[in-house]
């Protein structure tokens, strides 16, 4: 079984649930906005994907905050602000537990899928 994790809201989040229950994949969806996530599976997802694939550098979150907090989030222990706004973060996050996919683009529904297997 794998998690989910994501904001209900967000429209690729549905789609990505939507589609997890099309392929009969068996999943728990997490809220990471209203289930705050540790700082240890942030650092696994950082650790799995790197922080370029994590950080949401498109979103408007990201885009509001000032150098000195962007420079943090490049820093070393970005995850303190990553936990307390977690739309910093590309969405959804499909975790493995000893792997992660981030996103939803068909590259990434086939990783998810190969990884299945």
């Amino acid at each position: 079984m794998i998690t989910i994790y994501g904001i209900r809201n967000c429209d690729t989040v549905r789609k990505a649930l939507k589609w997890a229950e099309e392929q009969k994949i068996d999943f728990i969806f997490h809220d990471f906005r209203k289930t705050p996530i540790t700082e240890a599976v942030v650092e696994h997802w950082n650790t799995a994907v790197g922080r370029e694939k994590l950080v949401n550098k498109r979103g408007t979150t990201y885009r509001k905050l000032d150098d000195t907090q962007k420079a943090f989030l490049d820093g070393n222990r970005p995850y303190e602000m990553l936990i307390s706004e977690p739309t910093l973060m590309k969405r959804p996050i499909f975790d493995f537990g000893d792997t992660a996919v981030v996103g939803f683009t068909e590259a990434e529904k086939a990783e998810i899928l190969t990884k299945l297997k």
